[in-house]
């Protein structure tokens, strides 16, 4: 109880099944006494892309434009601007991080991506000398919790996709792993859309059940084993 819960939401529609994955998390911590907060991205209008306007003021260098280290010094001097200072109180006053999304082309849709580019800044969520373990966002728990086109058999070692855990690397290791924040095992519905509505119904109590002993749970081992074993 007392936790703090960020959810970052990318699903354009809220009775989608990925809407319906929401609304139960944020019934269900809601109701443990933890604080939920949402950043619906596409209801923000949230802005994917990684531009100059991130900076307000003058810039470090305005010869030639560096993204990462003008973010960085903008970062240091408290001149970023207002939607990524927003976001990135969010993150730092939550326990536990939730991305909710459907899986679009293997990886999350791009402006959810748009928000990992834009918020994770350095200075502000690593250092050059300070990632992975030693990231500057230790002590925060993380969740992927999305869906997916194709269904599981799909996802496996031996099928068409591969594991799905090797969609999982870029996301899990090297953005939330890279930050210093733990990981718990991704939940994945697959094929909601293919499936029964006896299916889905289960799939979406499946979701509810973990929620409630989700602080319990032991994070993943952060190692490439976890991924390509």
């Amino acid at each position: 109880p007392g936790k703090k819960v960020l959810i970052v939401y990318a699903h354009q529609e809220p009775k989608s099944f990925n809407g319906s994955l929401l609304k139960i998390a944020v019934e269900e911590l809601t109701k443990q006494g933890c604080s939920v907060t949402v950043s619906d991205l596409y209801a923000m209008q949230f802005e994917p892309r990684a531009t100059r306007n991130d900076i307000v003021g003058h810039l470090h260098n305005s010869e030639a434009f560096n993204y990462g280290v003008e973010t960085w010094e903008a970062y240091k001097r408290g001149g970023l601007s207002k939607d990524l200072v927003q976001e990135q109180k969010k993150v730092q006053e939550a326990d536990l991080l939730i991305f909710q999304f459907p899986l679009f082309w293997f990886s999350m849709p791009a402006i959810l991506k748009g928000w990992m580019d834009r918020v994770l800044v350095q200075g502000f969520a690593y250092d050059l000398s300070k990632a992975y373990d030693g990231g500057l966002l230790q002590d925060k728990l993380s969740l992927f919790s999305f869906t997916t086109g194709g269904g599981q058999e799909f996802y496996s070692k031996e099928g068409i996709s591969g594991d799905i855990r090797y969609v999982l690397w870029p996301m899990q290791h090297g953005i939330m792993h890279f930050c210093g924040v733990k990981v718990l095992e991704p939940h994945i519905c697959y094929a909601p859309e293919h499936a029964s509505e006896e299916k889905r119904k289960e799939m979406l109590t499946a979701w509810t059940q973990r929620l409630k002993t989700l602080w319990k749970e032991e994070p993943i081992d952060c190692s490439p084993e976890w991924y390509f074993k």
